[in-house]
């Protein structure tokens, strides 16, 4: 019969197991493998593009398409940070009608599809009020939409933020003669931010992302000119090229915009 060494029979792993150095170069062939499948297929991506056509449709399509995406996000984004604080605010208050109102409110948005949503919106709210929306209703139903989905994503870590500060901070604030909402204010929410900052920035890119739904309701976002520009011309990959570079300038400096705020928020993060 066979023995083990002793650290073989301390690990309780045979000699043949694995070494990290055997792990480690695995996992490099995979990432260079991926790297080069990648690059063949942008590569083939790029000999798609017509040159002629990328300058005819940018201006104005594409880049009116781009400023209606930014536009949407910029008043949006801000509309559903104040909705989420107040969500949040109420998922944690102790009123019983308050708690209960978010909760219902953060169930519903987050549990049915933002398209519903949209539809919900731009189609439904018109019939209770026949003739009292204006034709370009589609903008404000867009901002709405997407208004009432990412305040619940955002209210929920808001509330996260709260919970996740210790309680002794509510009550070293109260003992200082502090009232609820001075302490919740001034003491609470500052730390509760930090908390939550990586979930909001990360719903904030979704809120980008999102606007890709707005096509639904004829809104002429970036999706919209794409299938605008394959419909006329018959060539998929030229404008593909320009959306997914359309949303990468948006979502990559948000990105990092994100990150920036996080390390600053660190303590002794702003310093190298």
């Amino acid at each position: 019969m066979s023995q083990l060494s002793p650290t073989t029979a301390a690990d309780g792993h045979g000699s043949d197991a694995p070494s990290d150095s055997t792990y480690r170069a695995i996992g490099i062939a995979a990432a260079v493998a991926f790297s080069a499948v990648t690059a063949l297929f942008l590569g083939a991506a790029v000999l798609q593009v017509d040159p002629s056509l990328l300058v005819e449709v940018i201006y104005p399509q594409f880049v009116n398409a781009f400023l209606i995406v930014l536009g949407i996000f910029v008043v949006s984004a801000f509309t559903s940070l104040v909705g989420g604080v107040l969500v949040g605010l109420g998922r944690v208050s102790n009123t019983r009608i308050t708690y209960g109102v978010s909760t219902v409110y953060v169930e519903f948005f987050r549990g049915t599809p933002l398209l519903f949503q949209l539809v919900m919106v731009y189609f439904g709210i018109p019939e209770l009020w026949p003739g009292a929306f204006p034709p370009d209703w589609k903008y404000p139903a867009a901002v709405l939409a997407l208004t009432l989905n990412h305040s619940a994503y955002i209210g929920e870590a808001v509330r996260g933020g709260i919970d996740a500060v210790p309680d002794g901070q509510m009550e070293a604030a109260r003992s200082l003669g502090m009232g609820y909402v001075q302490s919740m204010r001034e003491v609470v929410l500052p730390q509760a931010w930090r908390n939550a900052l990586a979930a909001i920035g990360n719903d904030l890119v979704i809120v980008i992302k999102d606007t890709s739904l707005l096509t639904f309701i004829a809104v002429p976002e970036l999706i919209d000119a794409f299938r605008s520009i394959y419909s006329a011309t018959f060539d998929a990959w030229t404008p593909i090229i320009i959306v997914a570079v359309a949303y990468l300038a948006l979502t990559v400096p948000l990105g990092a915009l994100v990150r920036y705020m996080e390390r600053r928020a660190t303590p002794g993060g702003g310093h190298e």
